[in-house]
């Protein structure tokens, strides 16, 4: 009896049924052991084999070709930890082949892929939509390919591991055109720039930055320049870099002319004393960096007409020299008023004649026939008239006070010449005699790099013409405290040697 229980017992124990296993041949749903897989689809010999959908448990699948039970063929892919699919060609369950991947961060890559990285070429767009056409390798740009930057840029040329590096061409939204060799994304080696403002930069770059850049502009001659009264005059212009080389790799930058009168005159300069500016014509006053103030004054030349110190005042304040023996503005505090310079371009002060400004070639730039006119409306000079009284001597007993009237035209030479007449005019449409100061800013909009030069000075005198028998005393001092070294006649100047 208790073998007979015994047997009674253990045949109800529940039996154990072999493990299910994958359909042979056709269609069938298969569940694996683990329950991670599951597949419904075409088998064949018991292998997963035609098409199919392999499901795994986390969400990801795999809808498309099998061999032999592995994945091989066309087929699409989803991945849910990352949320990126493909589609596109498999060999053993990896994307290799061409295909289309699409990234759940956005964009997406169409073109060649080995290992499921984007190898060979392809065609890529970012997440910001930016788009990229060329070469790929370890699924990064490489090689030669182009590039449509979200800012409007566009590059085509050599890249390495993501960066643009080898020889390229950028050509910026702004206009802006760069070509030549790049390093590690940046502008390094020879290359050329053709900038917006119509400034053209050739030759080495380092980092991103030109190394052969200028960096201030001086005016060439003589520490104080002596003009004739009506008589014109060039000014000559050099870039110069860090060493003191000339800039000769730079070409397009725009310089203009304008020019000031000394707000006092010295009387052992000049018989002008001051001007006195009628309230409706004050001027802001200029410093300069020979130690005294100005205030603008017109300046002419062959193409520009008149300039005059409405046209050129807004140029003037954006660029206030802090006063110093140098004849150029430090770089620090031009930098600094670079905003300021925008800001007046912006409003509309830049000089609307083209003949006020003139392009650098090569390093070099020269205003040519500049003169200075007459004082404009609501400038009124007064004569310094001791050394006058000295050399008239009763003549000018009577007469009004110094500062009293503006002073009048001098009398016509005697006799009827006619190039006495000539000369009389000339010299009674131009300046007084005193002292003035020439001024050249760089106003390439938009500047080049973001940077303007500093601005530069050249203290400039005016002496009576004495063919025109203007009075005129230069009393003892002057000329060792002007500094004279050459004056400027109306003779036909030289060309200035390159």
């Amino acid at each position: 009896m208790a073998a007979a229980g015994e047997g009674t017992r253990s045949s109800r124990r529940p039996r154990r049924d072999p493990p299910r296993r994958p359909p042979r041949d056709g269609y069938g749903v298969y569940v694996y052991p683990n329950s991670f897989f599951r597949y419904e689809g075409e088998w064949k010999g018991g292998k997963k084999h035609g098409h199919g959908k392999l499901l795994f448990k986390d969400g990801s699948y795999y809808e498309g070709a099998f061999v032999d039970g592995e994945i091989t063929g066309e087929g699409r892919r989803h991945w849910a930890w990352s949320g990126d699919t493909f589609s596109g060609q498999f060999v053993l369950g990896e994307p290799q082949g061409r295909g289309v991947m699409e990234y759940k961060a956005g964009g997406c890559y169409e073109g060649e892929v080995s290992h499921g990285a984007r190898e060979g070429h392809g065609f890529l767009v970012d997440q910001d939509g930016q788009v990229y056409q060329g070469s790929f390798h370890g699924n990064k740009r490489h090689g030669p390919g182009q590039m449509l930057f979200k800012n409007g840029d566009k590059y085509d040329g050599d890249w390495v591991r993501d960066q643009r590096q080898g020889h390229g061409v950028l050509r910026c939204a702004d206009g802006s055109t760069y070509e030549g060799q790049w390093h590690s994304d940046v502008f390094s080696g020879l290359g050329s720039m053709a900038h917006c403002s119509g400034l053209t930069y050739s030759g080495l770059w380092i980092n991103g930055h030109p190394a052969e850049q200028a960096t201030k502009m001086v005016i060439l001659g003589p520490e104080v320049m002596e003009v004739v009264q009506g008589c014109p005059f060039s000014v000559h212009i050099q870039l110069l870099q860090d060493q003191g080389e000339i800039a000769q790799g730079e070409s397009g930058r725009v310089l203009q002319i304008s020019a000031a009168v000394r707000y006092v005159q010295l009387p052992a300069y000049s018989e002008v004393s001051f001007f006195q500016v009628d309230r409706d014509s004050q001027e802001t006053l200029i410093q300069t960096p020979f130690g005294f103030e100005c205030i603008p004054y017109p300046v002419s030349s062959r193409e520009a007409g008149v300039l005059g110190p409405r046209a050129t005042k807004g140029a003037a304040e954006t660029s206030m020299p802090l006063p110093g023996g140098d004849q150029e503005l430090d770089s620090d505090a031009a930098h600094g008023q670079e905003d300021t310079l925008s800001d007046q371009l912006a409003r509309g002060c830049a000089p609307c004649c083209p003949g006020a400004c003139q392009r650098v070639q090569q390093g070099r730039a020269a205003f040519t026939d500049v003169l200075l006119g007459p004082p404009p409306p609501g400038y009124h000079p007064f004569l310094f008239l001791d050394s006058l009284h000295k050399k008239a001597g009763s003549r000018s007993r009577g007469g009004p006070h110094p500062r009293a009237a503006p002073p009048t035209a001098p009398e016509p030479p005697g006799g009827s010449r006619p190039e006495g007449r000539a000369m009389e005019e000339r010299t009674s449409a131009a300046a007084y005699p005193g002292e003035y100061v020439v001024t050249i800013r760089d106003v390439t909009t938009p500047p080049f790099l973001g940077r303007t030069l500093p601005t530069a000075f050249k203290h400039l005198r005016v002496v009576a013409n004495s063919s025109a028998q203007q009075p005129h005393v230069l009393e003892e001092g002057a000329e060792a405290s002007g500094g004279r070294q050459a004056t400027y006649s109306c003779t036909p100047e030289p060309p200035l040697p390159q």
